[in-house]
């Protein structure tokens, strides 16, 4: 995993035309620079523009010192650099605050890869689903020059929250929140989370957990899921063949949150 940071200036390099272009929208006055290709040029006329007022430095540069700025040869031609985001301790006033909005969230339970992480980003975003928990924990992949990029601007549009005990936010939601976890050796499709939001369950939000590209949600994660779900696959069928058992992580959370923004409605 490598993370793109100026420990000196303490900056993270955002690239990708996308999500440079988001955080252009939303949040201009993150960027301290911005560095592009002369192809590129005649797009970011307007944050240059922006830039300038506020002091910050742009400049246009060849591809190949974008590429020893952003760590990346994806770099799509324009690296802006931003101070490196602080990521928020999740508390139980934020989690209180969810669920009287009756907001989802999702715990990501040591997603290792940096791509994976940008584009459960971009999905969660997609559905609406803005609320993203991740632990402390070296295993865990955070915002990073590849996460932001795959994220294709989705980071602009969620809020990400740190914890020390995945465990223990599993137990603190007991009863505020329907737990669901993701397993192979789950019963319950994952087209029946509609039923779980009938009843009592109308009144309580979804905490999603996807787990780990290898070894799944942890033990300890799953012993504390109300309910653990499937996506059920052509070899589940019994006399069926399949050389797949599982997708990657990121394809099914985009599955999960559909099915999740189809309960919710």
């Amino acid at each position: 995993m490598k993370i793109m940071k100026n420990t000196k200036r303490n900056e993270l390099a955002v690239c990708g035309f996308a999500a440079v272009k988001k955080l252009e929208k939303n949040h201009p006055e993150k960027i301290t620079r911005l560095y592009f290709t002369e192809e590129k040029a005649p797009m970011f006329g307007g944050l240059c523009k922006k830039l300038a007022k506020q002091h910050g430095i742009y400049n246009m540069k060849p591809a190949s010192d974008l590429e020893k700025l952003s760590g990346t040869v994806h770099h799509q031609g324009v690296v802006a650099m931003i101070e490196a985001p602080e990521i928020q301790e999740l508390d139980s006033d934020i989690t209180d605050s969810w669920c009287e909005r009756g907001e989802n969230a999702v715990l990501l339970d040591r997603i290792g890869n940096a791509n994976n992480f940008g584009a459960i980003v971009r999905s969660a975003a997609f559905f609406g689903i803005k609320n993203i928990i991740i632990p402390l924990d070296e295993s865990q992949s955070s915002i990073t020059t590849s996460s932001y990029r795959v994220a294709e601007g989705g980071m602009e549009y969620v809020n990400i929250y740190s914890v020390y005990s995945s465990a223990r936010l599993m137990e603190a939601m007991k009863g505020k929140m329907i737990r669901i976890g993701t397993a192979l050796d789950a019963t319950k499709n994952v087209s029946d989370l509609s039923v779980l939001k009938e009843g009592e369950g109308a009144r309580k939000p979804f905490l999603i957990v996807l787990g780990n590209e290898e070894k799944g949600i942890s033990d300890v994660i799953k012993a504390n899921c109300d309910e653990l779900i499937i996506i059920p696959w052509a070899g589940m069928e019994k006399g069926k063949e399949c050389c797949i058992d599982s997708l990657n992580v990121a394809q099914a959370s985009s599955i999960i949150f559909y099915e999740v923004m189809k309960a919710v409605r």
